[in-house]
């Protein structure tokens, strides 16, 4: 499981590197300086030249923000084959896991205390006892 969460997080930090372009790495420079410009600004009698800075700014992040979605939905179209493949072989990968861990025992539990889903957990471990697996004990616990 940890091998698939892996890979979500490296397809997930590649999508996020290859999302942020050259333009948006400027454009989120020009927004740092105007923004630092106008917060150097602070006298009353500049009032209006911040304003006009913080506009400039709030209209570049709209730009940025519009370019990004633009640059994300070319990715996504790009990598959609690979993101369905990586998925299918995660739901192949838990599906394996589960089968094949099902009836390994955590536990023996008393019948009366696992009465109407005893035979859900796992097998029977003598007379009155119920060993409980690990997927239904994590799925009971989650």
């Amino acid at each position: 499981m940890s091998a698939t969460n892996i890979s979500n997080y490296a397809r997930r930090s590649v999508m996020q590197k290859l999302s942020m372009s050259y333009c948006g790495i400027h454009l989120q420079a020009e927004i740092k300086q105007l923004l630092r410009e106008a917060n150097s600004l602070s006298q009353p009698s500049t009032f209006a030249q911040a304003a006009k800075l913080r506009r400039q700014a709030a209209a570049k992040e709209k730009e940025l923000a519009k370019n990004q979605e633009l640059h994300g939905k070319d990715i996504e179209s790009s990598f959609g084959r690979y993101k369905s493949l990586i998925m299918r072989s995660q739901i192949i990968t838990y599906v394996m896991l589960i089968i094949w861990f099902w009836h390994t025992p955590v536990t023996t539990l008393p019948n009366q205390l696992v009465k109407p889903f005893g035979g859900w957990l796992s097998w029977k471990a003598g007379s009155s006892y119920v060993a409980v697996g690990i997927i239904p004990w994590y799925e009971v616990l989650d």
